[in-house]
C-alpha cells in the first residue's frame, strides 16, 4: 500500500464501499504513503461523515496491524524454516499466509455493538421476531465487512466464526439446534443482497464474471409462470442453495396436495420447511400476494399460517388468542366507550335469547373481539368488516352473523381476496394478527394501538398491556 499511487487507492476506496470520498482524495492527492500517515485530525478535514471516518480510520489500522502481523510471521518462517519444509515459494507461501490470517481474525473477532433495542431483546433472552433477525443480521454483515478490510466474500470458516460467537454469546437463538443453519444461512443471503447492485466493484464484477452473472445484469421478473406446473422462482441473481428442480418439485407437490380432501400434513409441514427460504425471500421482495399463494397455496389454512408465524418468532399465536380473550373479554365489556356501541347493543339483544353458559361465553368473546379497536379509538373497518362487504387492502376480518352460532361465519381477507375460512373469533383474531406478520405487511396508523396492543400480549414484553 505504501507504493501506490492516487489512482490505487482511489480504486481501494471503491472497493471498501467508499466510493463518495474518491473526488476529495483525487483533490488532495492522497497517495498510499499519505493515506498510511493520516491520523485523527486529517481524517476529520478529509472526511465530512463520521461513519466513514470510522471505517477508514478502522481499516487503515487493521492494514498496519495485519503488516505488522505478516512481517513477525515471515522473520519466524526465516528463521525456522526447518521446520515447515512446505512453506517454500508461491502457492504454498500465499495459502500459508492466508491461514494466518484467518486465525488472526479468528482471535481477533468480537460481536458488534447492536443498538439498544436490539441489546434490551437479547438481553432478556426474547427470540426475536422477524424484522429484528433482520437487523441483527444487518449489523453483523456491515461488522464482517470492516473486519474483511471492505471485502464482501467472506469464506466459510469466517462465516462459522461469526455465527459461532453469536450463539455463544446468546445460545437461545440455537433454536432448537437448527440455529447455527439459519443464521448462517441469513447471512449468507444478506452479502448476497448487498453485492447484487454493485457494479463498480472489480472484486464482485470478477466473481459474477467467473459464476455466470453478465455486467450490468438486472434481476429478472421473479414470479412469472409459464404454465401450470413449470414454475420459475428466482428471487436474486444469484440461485438459492436448492436447486431449481428440486424446488419446483416442493412447489408442485404442494400445490397437488392442496387440492385433495384428504392430505399428508406432516409431509407438508416438511416441505414447507423446505421451501421457507425461497418463500421469505419473495415476502421480503414485495412479490405479488396471489403469486405468493399460488406458489404456496398452504398459506391459506389456518394452521399453516399459525405455524409460519411461529416459525419466524417463536410464538404460538392462537394460544396466545386464546388467553388473551380469556383475561381481557369481561374487562372490555364493561367499559364506558363501548356501551353504546352497535356491537355491544347487538350482543344484549341476543344474550336474552339464550340461558347456555357456552353460548354466552361464546358471544361476549366474539363482541369483545370485535370491539377491540373502538377501545382503542382506532378504526374499526380496518379491523373488522361486520354485516358488510370488505373494502380494504390490508389485512382485515369478515364477520357475518357473529352472534347467531348456527349462521355466524368468520374469514380473513388480505387485498380484497378471501385468504382463509375461520372456525371461531378467537381463531379469526389470531389469523390477523398473524398475516401482518407472515405477509410482511405494514400496521396502517388508523389501527396501530389496537395491533400493538395484541402484540405485545403475543410476544411478552416487559411492560404489560392494558386497556386505555
Amino acid at each position: 500500500m505504501e507504493n501506490w499511487s492516487v489512482d490505487q487507492v482511489c480504486n481501494w476506496l471503491r472497493q471498501r464501499n467508499l466510493g463518495e470520498l474518491v473526488p476529495k482524495f483525487r483533490e488532495e492527492e492522497v497517495s498510499g504513503a499519505a493515506l498510511l500517515a493520516l491520523n485523527d485530525r486529517m481524517v476529520q478535514q478529509l472526511v465530512k461523515k463520521i461513519g466513514h471516518q470510522a471505517v477508514l480510520m478502522d481499516l487503515i489500522n487493521k492494514y498496519q496491524q495485519q503488516k505488522s502481523g505478516l512481517e513477525s510471521l515471515t522473520y519466524c518462517c526465516e528463521t525456522t524454516s526447518p521446520k515447515f519444509p512446505e512453506v517454500i515459494s508461491g502457492k504454498n507461501l500465499k495459502s500459508f499466509f492466508a491461514r494466518y490470517k484467518t486465525l488472526q481474525w479468528t482471535s481477533s473477532y468480537a460481536l458488534p455493538d447492536f443498538p439498544y433495542d436490539v441489546k434490551c431483546i437479547l438481553a432478556e433472552k426474547r427470540c426475536p421476531d422477524h424484522s429484528m433477525r433482520i437487523r441483527i443480521i444487518e449489523f453483523l454483515q456491515a461488522d464482517m465487512t470492516k473486519y474483511l478490510e471492505g471485502s464482501l466474500y467472506p469464506n466459510s470458516q469466517q462465516y462459522n466464526i461469526v455465527v459461532n460467537a453469536l450463539l455463544q454469546a446468546y445460545p437461545f437463538l440455537d433454536e432448537d439446534g437448527n440455529g447455527f443453519l439459519l443464521w448462517k444461512r441469513a447471512l449468507k443471503d444478506r452479502f448476497k443482497y448487498v453485492r447484487r447492485p454493485i457494479e463498480d466493484d472489480e472484486q464482485v464484477l470478477r466473481n459474477k464474471c467467473k459464476f455466470g452473472h453478465r455486467r450490468g445484469q438486472t434481476r429478472k421478473s421473479s414470479f412469472a409462470e409459464n404454465k401450470p406446473d413449470d414454475v420459475q422462482v428466482q428471487v436474486e441473481e444469484e440461485p438459492v442453495h436448492l436447486e431449481g428442480s428440486a424446488m419446483d418439485g416442493h412447489i408442485k407437490w404442494l400445490k397437488q396436495e392442496y387440492m385433495k380432501t384428504q392430505r399428508n400434513w406432516k409431509e407438508v409441514d416438511n416441505r414447507m420447511n423446505v421451501t421457507i427460504e425461497i418463500r421469505r425471500k419473495m415476502i421480503s421482495n414485495k412479490a405479488p400476494l396471489k403469486d405468493i399463494l399460488r406458489l404456496f397455496p398452504f398459506l391459506r389454512c389456518p394452521y399453516q399460517l399459525f405455524r409460519e408465524f411461529q416459525l419466524l418468532t417463536h410464538m404460538d399465536i392462537y394460544k396466545k388468542t386464546v388467553e388473551i380473550l380469556e383475561i381481557y373479554s369481561e374487562n372490555i365489556l364493561s367499559l364506558y366507550v363501548v356501551r353504546n356501541n352497535p356491537i355491544n347493543i347487538m350482543l344484549q339483544e341476543n344474550l336474552k335469547r339464550h340461558t347456555e353458559e357456552d353460548i354466552l361465553k361464546y358471544m361476549k368473546t366474539t363482541a369483545a373481539c370485535l370491539l377491540l379497536p373502538d377501545v382503542f379509538g382506532d378504526d374499526s373497518s380496518l379491523f373488522a368488516a361486520v354485516n358488510e362487504e370488505v373494502k380494504v387492502v390490508t389485512p382485515v376480518l369478515e364477520v357475518k352473523n357473529p352472534f347467531n352460532v348456527n349462521s355466524c361465519e368468520f374469514a380473513l381477507y388480505v387485498e380484497r381476496e378471501e385468504l382463509a375460512q375461520l372456525d371461531d373469533c378467537t381463531m379469526a383474531l389470531a389469523a390477523l394478527v398473524a398475516a401482518f406478520h407472515v405477509f410482511d405487511i405494514p400496521c396502517p396508523k388508523r389501527i396501530h394501538r389496537t395491533l400493538n396492543f395484541l402484540e405485545s400480549l403475543v410476544f411478552e414484553v416487559r411492560t404489560p398491556a392494558s386497556l386505555p
